[in-house]
């Protein structure tokens, strides 16, 4: 993969990793600041049902922020682009719609018929 598509990738996932790292910062703030008292329950339990639905959110966001910083390293090591299972290139186009991924589509889509079989 050339240079300027990589530099393009780096750009694209440090933007993506920062927008949700602003995101989680202003969760933290939010459910730190916000000290309500509901005398009502059914107020209480909706505030509750919205903090956790808000905490798996920024759970899975977690999760992307530890595949994107592993994708820039794989960048920094050259080898950002190289499906783990077969070592052939993963597609542009496909890096483009999931930049985080780590196999072709060939590679992905056996996974996930081995997964429905088991």
């Amino acid at each position: 993969m050339d240079e300027t598509i990589l530099a393009e990738f780096k750009l694209l996932l440090q933007g993506q990793m920062d927008a949700l790292l602003q995101d989680a910062g202003k969760t933290v703030s939010g459910m730190t600041e916000e000290k309500t008292n509901f005398p009502d329950p059914t107020d209480r339990a909706s505030l509750e049902s919205d903090r956790n639905f808000e905490l798996r959110i920024r759970d899975r966001e977690r999760k992307l922020i530890n595949k994107i910083r592993e994708a820039l390293e794989r960048i920094e090591d050259g080898i950002f682009g190289l499906c783990e299972s077969c070592e052939e290139e993963i597609g542009v186009e496909r890096l483009r719609a999931r930049p985080v991924t780590t196999l072709c589509i060939d590679c992905k889509t056996e996974q996930e018929r081995q997964e429905k079989i088991g």
